[in-house]
């Protein structure tokens, strides 16, 4: 069950270097998703992020 966490947080990565820059955000940062916290934050950073693009 473990393993299978691993695999689909790596596999997370991938989109992840494709939207990333879009928020402005280098996509090496994607690498954080091979921790199972990184991907939660990630997505909570590009949200805060797409809020201060919408003030604009």
């Amino acid at each position: 069950m473990g393993g299978l966490l691993w695999i689909i947080s790596a596999l997370t990565a991938i989109p992840m270097l494709k939207l990333l820059p879009h928020f402005g955000i280098n996509k090496y940062w994607a690498l954080a998703c091979v921790v199972p916290i990184g991907v939660p934050l990630l997505a909570w950073y590009m949200a805060v992020k797409l809020q201060e693009l919408e003030k604009l």
